[in-house]
């Protein structure tokens, strides 16, 4: 019988090492990737029946590389792994079309149990965050127009790397764009939010958790 595929993406590589030794007796681990750019690129490639995934991850982070994901295969099933226990986070994934969310501490017991339900077409949610995701969906929903969603899928992904401390000319390459468009990304972004520094888009950024800090 055909061992379910699972894709790893973790930029922790102690942690990936971990993880894949709890996976293999059950599971075909078909790749691990260190960013949310990889995760997307090999997700819709390889199309794992799952994908296990940090929140936070540099040059795109999970739910971002969530959204990119389920616009190209809304069949694919992810669940975060995460350290974030705030409830915010949780919903904002659920959100997005994870499949699950359970906590880095704890999965070790509950990655095996996680990936079976989610494989069942369930979804599967961590006991000590559980309780609080209604109340992050509803500050989601009541937030919804606010702050970070008044801006496109690439003004979050330039906003992301600025808040990283990358320059405009590595960003260009990373997105393989012209240094100008950089530029005018970090404008419109500036002037949708009313910042006027990098700093002050750095801070924003930590504060609505496209970065970890």
């Amino acid at each position: 019988m055909k061992r379910p595929t699972v894709l790893l993406a973790d930029d922790h590589a102690v942690f990936l090492e971990g993880l894949r030794k709890i996976l293999e007796p059950e599971f075909e681990v078909v790749r691990a990737v260190r960013n949310g750019r990889d995760m997307v690129i090999e997700a819709l490639r390889l199309k794992p029946d799952v994908v296990l995934a940090d929140v936070s991850m540099p040059l795109l982070n999970g739910i971002e590389a969530l959204r990119r994901i389920k616009k190209n295969d809304d069949r694919a099933k992810v669940i975060f792994l995460t350290m974030h226990t705030d409830s915010v986070y949780a919903a904002e994934a659920l959100e997005a079309g994870a499949r699950g969310y359970l906590l880095k501490q704890s999965a070790a017991r509950e990655i095996v149990k996680a990936i079976r339900t989610v494989l069942r077409g369930r979804m599967y949610v961590s006991l000590p965050i559980s309780e609080h995701v209604l109340d992050g969906l509803r500050k989601t929903s009541r937030n919804g127009k606010e702050g970070i969603h008044k801006l496109t899928g690439r003004q979050r992904e330039v906003l992301q790397l600025v808040a990283e401390g990358r320059s405009a000319k590595e960003i260009a390459v990373i997105l393989n764009v012209s240094h100008r468009t950089v530029e005018f990304h970090k404008h419109r972004i500036m002037e949708e939010l009313g910042l006027h520094t990098t700093a002050e888009l750095t801070r924003f950024a930590i504060e609505h958790r496209v970065i970890a800090f």
